[in-house]
């Protein structure tokens, strides 16, 4: 049984976890068998995100101590916790693996520092990644540009189509 200072290392440790993860999502993984676990481990680690099984006092304590409030509903029963970076990345694998496999419940999730229901994990999960979001972007910035450009074009491309006119009409004449 670890003492009171060791839990208080294991408290801050997830602490940390907490305050450098931009998305968290919370999982009841019964009935998964050790090789899913282990394809699911390794599929969030190949993504940069850290899967973890922890106590659920540890992090209602680790929660409190930051002032994130409202995830004490979420943590009963077996809970693992995925954290990220990617406040998105987390929460389309797990629910994508969710998908495959009936028994990997989604609880809640974290995102910016907010507590979120399933529902809201699985609408962050259905976002399109940041690098289709940036092209959108891109590709929506650079519309009204190439308007312009082809609005501008337009006097020269009309003074040339002319020029080819009266080209054509001085070699009919001679």
């Amino acid at each position: 049984m670890p003492n009171l200072e060791e839990k208080q290392k294991i408290v801050d440790s997830i602490k940390q976890k907490i305050e450098g993860s931009k998305g968290i999502v919370l999982a009841d993984y019964r009935g998964l068998t050790v090789s899913q676990v282990t394809g699911l481990r390794v599929e969030l680690r190949n993504a940069g995100i850290e899967y973890r099984v922890l106590k659920n006092t540890m992090v209602r304590r680790a929660a409190n101590e930051v002032g994130l409030e409202g995830l004490d509903e979420f943590l009963e029963g077996p809970t693992a916790l995925a954290f990220s970076p990617d406040p998105v990345a987390p929460a389309k694998i797990l629910m994508e693996y969710s998908k495959k496999n009936k028994n990997l419940k989604i609880k809640a999730g974290v995102v910016e520092g907010k507590v979120v229901g399933p529902e809201k994990v699985k609408d962050l999960a259905d976002l399109p990644s940041r690098e289709v979001l940036l092209s959108k972007v891109l590709a929506g910035m650079q519309a009204p540009l190439q308007g312009m450009v082809n609005v501008l074009q337009a006097p020269i491309r009309q003074f040339g189509y002319a020029l080819e006119e009266v080209r054509k009409l001085k070699e009919a004449q001679a």
